[in-house]
């Protein structure tokens, strides 16, 4: 580009050197008795005033390249900082107040704080299908995509698929889909054909509640009444009274879940790091 902005420079010099001499010329042959000296004075004046302005020429537009690029720069960082809020805000916001980057943030205090090592790969940004990369005591790999969505925008089976294939480039080899909203039958489907795992509305309220870190305080009671709509899903409602009755051998509480054949089970809420599962006495 430096070298593009020079050739414009001296196009710009080789112009007005030729303007410059032949107005000089025309000065010189129409004006009879000029001395000698005035002709030669013309072409040299010519081309010292013709390469500072050519000079000037380049200066000013490698100086507007930078500060073009400066103000990008500066415009990207503020977009990339636009949208999350300090910790301490995050951890006293409902859900529903939270923006998409604020809520992938809220996850990954709250899995750090079980003792997973925490990557935040798509914080705020182009994620391409993983949002955290979490990693238990055993070393294995975790692709979170966290989808902060409201009760009526489900997940599709879109989010499952891009996922699925954006695990390999984080050399993962488990897989969670966590949102505020629900999935479609379909997406369901989908995770429990590629064992995606999915936590989903009042049961990701549940885990974060159960932490203690996440306290909304009193802005919460205003969202009581979308609360109790989310717990009025059977299925929602079923797996948190699992959560808080059933305790697993680790010590934590265990959550309903469905296998293949679509057969119900308790599996630990500390799923992937304990694995440990009971059967449901009918």
């Amino acid at each position: 580009m430096t070298r593009t902005y020079y050739a414009e420079g001296r196009q710009v010099a080789y112009i007005l050197r030729g303007l410059f001499i032949i107005g000089g010329l025309a000065i010189y042959f129409n004006i009879p008795g000029l001395h000698w000296g005035f002709f030669f004075g013309i072409l040299i004046g010519s081309v010292i005033i013709a390469d500072i302005f050519g000079a000037v020429w380049t200066k000013k537009r490698r100086t507007k390249k930078r500060s073009t690029s400066r103000k990008s720069g500066q415009t990207q960082s503020k977009r990339a900082s636009k949208g999350r809020r300090p910790d301490e805000v995050i951890l006293t916001s409902r859900l529903e107040d939270l923006s998409g980057a604020e809520f992938e943030r809220l996850l990954a205090l709250y899995f750090r704080d079980q003792g997973y090592v925490v990557n935040e790969v798509g914080i705020g940004g182009n994620d391409g299908g993983v949002d955290l990369v979490i990693i238990n005591k055993r070393g294995e790999k975790t692709a979170v995509q966290a989808k902060c969505y409201a009760d009526h925008n489900t997940v599709g089976v879109k989010t499952i698929r891009e996922l699925v294939a954006a695990k390999r480039n984080h050399d993962c080899i488990l897989t969670l889909l966590i949102t505020s909203s629900d999935l479609t039958s379909q997406a369901r489907k989908e995770a429990d054909q590629f064992k995606v795992d999915y936590w989903h509305g009042a049961l990701v309220e549940q885990k974060l509640s159960m932490w203690g870190k996440w306290q909304p305080g009193k802005k919460q009671k205003s969202s009581n009444n979308k609360s109790l709509m989310r717990v009025v899903n059977s299925e929602a409602r079923a797996e948190v009274v699992a959560t808080t009755s059933v305790i697993c051998l680790c010590g934590s509480s265990m959550a309903k879940r469905k296998d293949k054949q679509g057969t119900e089970f308790l599996g630990c809420k500390r799923y992937p790091d304990c694995r440990h599962t009971r059967s449901i006495e009918g």
